[in-house]
């Protein structure tokens, strides 16, 4: 967690001509990272600590890089353009294989070019490894046009990307690969993830060149250790949490994984994103090793920060959606060995688990470095190297016969056999335990399910893993209702759903349309839940005003705001935001993302549009919720809901990701800070903390609607 900077000068290199093959980096955004390149240095301080509990004095996270020569400018000018044009060129080829492979390549491009842009060069190694990346590149064009590409059956250290989804933007992560690897692929082999920790000065170019160069706390000795980028530095959550997974998908279609053999690791930074992706995706792994980092947010930030917490009360439930001792149980359904240094300041969040553990019944594996501080202890990591291969053998559970998920939201909502379809209130504890036993008699098999907040749910066995024997009856016992059951599938499948209605569980008749595919629900449901941060974890799209609102301090607001999410976005989730303007925005766009619209009903036609269709009321006489109304001469509104033209995907009114500046110096704070709607007093200036005065704010209920108190 632990980034010492150092004082740099601020260096306002931006060469627009840079790569001018990237239509992205051309326009606005040339123009914004100008403007916020500007922003004066600060002086030494500690990262993670009381120096930076101040909104008022917020350093810039990433910091300022050195200042480049006209010698070494000129030079990666140079060597940049040769393998730009070299790769535009490779772009032109209709192979296959080269069309799979070009992320590969363009993930080297991208790194320089970002260091250069966004002036993050912080020693003169960094300047060579720039040189060596773009040597890189175009080694892998040369062997592309030759029609090979060596790096993808090379063992060892290898750096590879893949254009996320999320933004359209190639995206780098590295592989530690065992010498005993099966280069045909023949034989699936296990995968370990490791979470690397916090770095300020680790983006694309530094974070490349030390997976090129050094292997990680367990370097493999059989399988695959994939290291994810994580887009930076926010504890591998929001989009870092998509850059796993992401990343994940695509080692598995490049190489042969065993996906009962994929486990979590990680320490320092990485530690708190392995307690996160153990509890929120326990059925996904054969084993968790978290070490160090955080586990939840208001009392590490108290312990560890010195911070004072004041938090208002929408931002302190959304600590729910990260905090990991919420939903310990969870830890139930995958082995888990935590890691903490004896006199590590950070063993609080394995302390903080092995509590949470202990009232959930779990006894918490918790090893201890003798005398250690920040640092895995050489005995430690052989004694977890052990024991992490002595689970590997087993692998992991896919359908165990008990399941228990606790959740908060539907965006974690599933574990096994069991997916969660509707919560009676989000933000509040929801619970399901399953429990089946398997009978050779046709009707001696036994579901047994007890719910804590659900009003929906789904008993899934996929094709092939039903344990239940064809043509037998299956008892469904929920909340002690005894309800009837669909039969066992001849594929071997058996899915049965049910639904809470006036106190009573039902069957859902298999007619039914899922509620997890219900193009006119208006209720919440998974990927659909909101907070208004969750519509930044799937593909979308900032739609900017055309026109001219009425009022020109909103529509300052506007602009100012709508520059400062693409920029951050850029800057912090490594991105690229696409953008169209309201006039050209087209139905595959309505069909394919969602839609983050800036502006007022005045100024953007899509606003207009929609807007008589969201729970909230916005007209010149005023924005208007419920009972309660506010001047639109003064006020903005943010909201999220699903799509009034896509019910499948959201639309979102003025806001990127809801934290800010001051949160980035502590991966802790880097949690949902605004609920699913907030007017806004645009007479108070934004800050480092928020998008301007925050007069009101809520959750909508189960149904999109506003709760009846408002």
């Amino acid at each position: 967690m632990r980034d010492i900077p150092a004082p740099e000068k601020m260096n306002n290199f931006m060469n627009r001509n840079l790569s001018t093959g990237y239509s992205f980096f051309v326009g606005l955004l040339a123009v914004l990272a100008i403007q916020f390149l500007l922003t004066p240095a600060v002086p030494e301080a500690f990262a993670d600590g009381p120096e930076d509990n101040s909104v008022e004095a917020v350093r810039p996270v990433p910091p300022a890089g050195i200042e480049l020569s006209s010698e070494q400018r000129e030079s990666l000018l140079k060597q940049f353009s040769a393998v730009e044009a070299a790769f535009k060129q490779l772009q032109n080829s209709k192979d296959s294989q080269t069309q799979r492979l070009l992320p590969d390549v363009e993930v080297f491009i991208r790194a320089v070019h970002e260091a250069v842009s966004l002036n993050s060069f912080y020693q003169e190694r960094d300047i060579k490894d720039a040189h060596r990346l773009l040597d890189l590149a175009s080694e892998r064009i040369a062997e592309l046009e030759n029609g090979t590409a060596s790096w993808t059956t090379t063992r060892g250290l290898v750096v590879r990307g893949f254009r996320s989804g999320l933004d359209g933007t190639v995206q780098p992560y590295g592989l530690e690969i065992a010498e005993n690897y099966d280069t045909q692929h023949s034989v699936p082999t296990r995968c370990d993830i490791w979470f690397h920790g916090r770095g300020e000065r680790s983006l694309e170019l530094q974070f490349i060149s030390q997976r090129l160069r050094q292997p990680g706390q367990y370097p493999p000795e059989t399988g695959i250790v994939l290291h994810p980028f994580g887009r930076y530095s926010n504890a591998f959550k929001f989009a870092g949490e998509v850059d796993v997974l992401e990343a994940l998908e695509h080692v598995q279609q490049e190489y042969s994984i065993d996906p009962n053999r994929i486990s979590v690791r990680g320490f320092s930074m990485g530690g708190a994103a392995c307690w996160q992706f153990a509890v929120h995706y326990a059925d996904q792994w054969f084993a968790a090793n978290p070490g160090a980092g955080f586990s939840e947010t208001p009392e590490f930030l108290k312990f560890f920060q010195g911070e004072t917490l004041n938090p208002p009360w929408y931002e302190e439930k959304l600590w729910r959606m990260y905090d990991c001792n919420l939903v310990a149980k969870n830890l139930m359904q995958v082995p888990t060995i935590a890691y903490s240094g004896e006199i590590d300041r950070q063993k609080q969040a394995a302390d903080i688990m092995e509590e949470a553990c202990d009232e959930a019944g779990i006894d918490l594996v918790h090893v201890i470095g003798p005398d250690t501080a920040h640092k895995i202890h050489p005995d430690s990591n052989r004694l977890i190297r052990s024991k992490l291969d002595s689970i590997a053998e087993r692998g992991r559970e896919r359908f165990p016969s008990d399941v228990h998920l606790s959740t908060y939201t539907l965006k974690y909502n599933r574990m096994a056999w069991l997916s969660l379809l509707g919560l009676k209130e989000h933000w509040e504890k929801s619970t399901i335990d399953g429990h089946y036993e398997v009978d050779s008699k046709a009707n001696g098999s036994q579901i047994d399910i007890e719910t804590s907040g659900v009003t929906e749910f789904q008993i899934d066995f996929p094709p092939g893993w039903s344990p239940f024997p064809q043509g037998s009856e299956v008892s469904i016992v929920i909340d002690g209702q005894t309800l009837p059951a669909t039969r066992p599938k001849s594929d071997w499948s058996f899915a049965n759903r049910y639904r809470l209605v006036d106190d009573q569980w039902t069957l859902v008749e298999s007619d039914e349309t899922s509620s997890s595919d219900q193009s006119t629900s208006i209720s919440k449901r998974p990927g659909l839940q909101g907070p208004i941060d969750d519509a930044l974890m799937s593909p979308f799209l900032f739609v900017l005003p055309t026109a001219q609102g009425k009022n020109s301090k909103v529509d300052e607001w506007v602009q100012e705001e709508s520059k400062r999410a693409i920029h951050e976005w850029r800057r912090q989730m490594r991105g690229d935001v696409r953008i169209r303007n309201d006039v050209d925005v087209t139905q595959e766009d309505v069909a394919q993302y969602n839609l983050i619209l800036w502006g007022t009903p005045n100024s953007n036609s899509l606003i207009n549009k929609l807007i008589p269709q969201l729970p909230i009321v916005w007209k010149e006489s005023g924005i208007h919720v419920g009972e309660e109304s506010y001047s639109a001469d003064e006020h903005a509104l943010i909201l999220i809901a699903p799509n009034p033209e896509n019910p499948n995907r959201y639309v979102v009114l003025n806001s990127g990701f809801t934290y800010r500046e001051y949160d980035y110096l502590n991966n802790a704070r880097q949690t949902p800070k605004l609920p699913d709607w907030a007017v806004i007093d645009t007479r108070i200036k934004p800050n480092a903390r928020w998008p301007g005065g925050v007069v009101d704010a809520d959750f909508f209920d189960e149904t999109w609607s506003l709760k009846a108190s408002d």
